[in-house]
């Protein structure tokens, strides 16, 4: 028998799929597995499912909106890990020149719902070398797993075609393949079905990375709320087609409330068995280290990285300045908007004028925890590092701040400069993390991430493709959020103050109070809580609220300037510099169905309304 360290196998089974695994099994040198050597031992099924997890739909940190080369999950080793959808909501201002993910990108990952059904129809075969918890599991996980890739599907084009067994050609005809879609509902009904399976057979823990009984819950409250509100608001700024009048896309509004029950059920099934991430009694870095902790109680499910198995991601490199970084390149960047979502920044005066400050870490104290440990601010540390952010100086500063930021350029008494050794009267202009009027490569709105950076890494291995820290798919956080927005639309207002409150105490924040329990705090709590973890886009969509907020949607900055008579800082609310609007057709709230796949099944028509 030949040691194979790192296997790459080639697995032809009916029309083929291939698989990855860095696991070490010892087995003869063979190009084509056999349906034996895969499913009577764990090793071998756990191979077969290495490559599903591999590309399982989690927009992580290699996640790119659009797709490369096709594929609409990077599971490849581009390095620009700054592409993000939150980039075109609001969240942050990057590289995008308009909606560029509104028009789909061609998902559509039946190749992976075929490998797990032939698991499903294969795995019973061999019940005998494996034993009956075993079996359970690995069927629990095959169910999870298309579940999930099916919710992909539902969120981008409603109804698609729902498989639930192989095909197989030439041993059916091409007429027999070319299967028709299902309604959007009924889509949404089969995903929750598959869940409540998995959640029957899984046990209730797993190894890191892997599903377990309450996995399969967590993902159900959150694909129940999307079905939930897409019935309550799909007829709201949405377009009439073919589709939508054959239910293809949309859900009947009388569904909603039994969708919504069906989240809050989930989500009260992960009670006591995790918990918010509370081990640091400084909420500041309490937050920013449950994003880093491995034994976070938080964790549901998680996806790890490895230098060594060539998977490690780029996010300490692209999402802080170059001068805090090996390598990196930082291009994305929160807005003032974002921000403002946690309270208003105390930079003006009663009377409209703009505070002095004597130092930028003035305007800290007072602000939220959680906004601090999810925003860099001017004036903050990172590795020992300041943020200096300045935007120019002002010889001197008279009038409101208002009043000057509605100047052209040209009338404004600032100085601005294109790079960091410009100084005026001996004085710096702008930072060496500051805001930049030439290249790309610092803030355009005064803020940096700081979620998931991980401040304790050495400046030095903060490059490309060296940075591990585990994605969290799933976080108690985001099940208690989705319980506490269906309880809101069920008229709960008790049970939804409860969880909210319990997000709040670890977030520093001040208790909420029954009048705070509206649709519109509970959705402005998520937010802020889930910022730059690839909610927010799909949360628009959802709400049907997407074309409203980006309805030529222009987003602000803080810019940051040094008065220099006065010796003293103010802080500005201006636009962002890349100056850049952003547009929502309403036919976005829905992709189209891929044009290849149209071609080969015409049996997909009528395409989604308005393509």
């Amino acid at each position: 028998m030949k040691k194979i360290n790192k296997l790459i196998i080639a697995l032809s089974i009916g029309l083929g799929v291939s698989i990855s695994s860095c696991q070490k099994l010892d087995i003869a040198p063979v190009n084509v597995l056999t349906d034996d050597i895969i499913f009577s031992s764990e090793s071998g099924i756990n191979s077969y499912l290495a490559d599903i997890y591999r590309q399982a739909p989690m927009e992580d940190f290699t996640y790119r909106p659009e797709g490369r080369d096709g594929k609409g999950f990077n599971i490849h080793h581009e390095w620009e890990h700054f592409w993000r959808s939150g980039a075109v909501t609001g969240e942050m201002v990057g590289p995008y020149g308009g909606m560029d993910i509104g028009g789909g990108f061609g998902y559509w990952p039946y190749d992976k719902i075929r490998s797990i059904n032939y698991m499903i129809q294969t795995l019973p075969l061999y019940t005998s070398k494996l034993t009956e918890a075993k079996v359970n599991q690995l069927t629990g996980e095959a169910y999870f797993l298309r579940a999930f890739f099916y919710f992909a599907l539902a969120k981008r084009y409603g109804g698609v075609p729902i498989v639930k067994t192989v095909q197989n050609y030439p041993e059916q005809t091409i007429e027999e393949l070319q299967v028709h879609r299902d309604k959007e509902e009924d889509l949404w009904n089969f995903i929750g079905e598959d869940l409540d399976l998995a959640y029957s057979l899984m046990p209730e823990t797993s190894v890191s990375g892997k599903a377990n009984k309450y996995v399969a819950a967590a993902l159900k409250s959150r694909a129940m709320l999307y079905a939930g509100t897409i019935a309550k608001y799909g007829s709201v700024n949405f377009v009439d087609g073919d589709a939508r009048s054959a239910g293809y896309v949309g859900i009947p509004a009388d569904k909603a409330n039994g969708f919504f029950t069906k989240a809050v059920d989930a989500a009260k099934l992960l009670e006591g068995h995790y918990s918010l991430y509370n081990k640091n009694a400084n909420k500041e870095l309490n937050y920013a280290d449950a994003f880093l902790d491995n034994s976070s109680p938080e964790n549901i499910l998680v996806r790890d990285y490895s230098i060594s198995g060539r998977t490690a991601h780029s996010w300490d490199a692209v999402y802080s300045p170059r001068p805090m970084t090996g390598d990196g390149l930082s291009r994305a960047y929160p807005t003032l908007d974002l921000v403002e979502r946690f309270s208003m920044l105390p930079i003006t005066n009663a009377d409209g004028t703009p505070r002095r400050f004597n130092n930028l870490s003035d305007l800290l104290p007072g602000l939220e925890p959680r906004l601090l440990a999810t925003v860099y601010f001017p004036g903050a540390t990172l590795r020992g590092l300041p943020f200096d952010t300045q935007r120019g100086i002002y010889p001197s500063f008279n009038g409101t701040a208002a009043a000057e930021v509605a100047k052209l350029p040209t009338e404004r008494s600032y100085r601005l400069a294109g790079g960091t050794d410009a100084l005026y009267e001996g004085k710096r202009i702008i930072g060496i993390t500051g805001i930049r009027t030439a290249g790309d490569d610092y803030t355009r709105t005064g803020f940096y991430v700081r979620k998931y950076i991980d401040y304790k890494r050495p400046q030095n291995e903060c490059i490309l493709f060296n940075s591990t820290t585990h994605w969290i798919e799933f976080r108690y956080a985001e099940v208690l959020l989705n319980r506490a927005e269906a309880d809101i639309e069920l008229n709960n207002s008790a049970d939804a103050l409860t969880c909210l409150n319990l997000i709040r105490s670890r977030a520093g924040a001040p208790a909420f109070n029954a009048v705070d329990v509206t649709v519109n705090g509970v959705r402005n709590e998520r937010c802020k809580e889930l910022a730059f973890e690839n909610h927010y886009w799909w949360d628009l969509r959802r709400w049907r609220t997407a074309d409203v907020v980006l309805d030529n949607a222009r987003f602000k900055g803080l810019m940051p300037y040094y008065v220099s008579n006065e010796n003293k800082f103010i802080f500005l609310s201006e636009p962002e510099t890349f100056g850049r609007n952003y547009n929502f057709d309403k036919k976005y709230y829905y992709e189209p169905i891929p044009g290849g796949e149209l071609g080969k099944n015409p049996n997909l028509y009528p395409n989604n309304p308005n393509y």
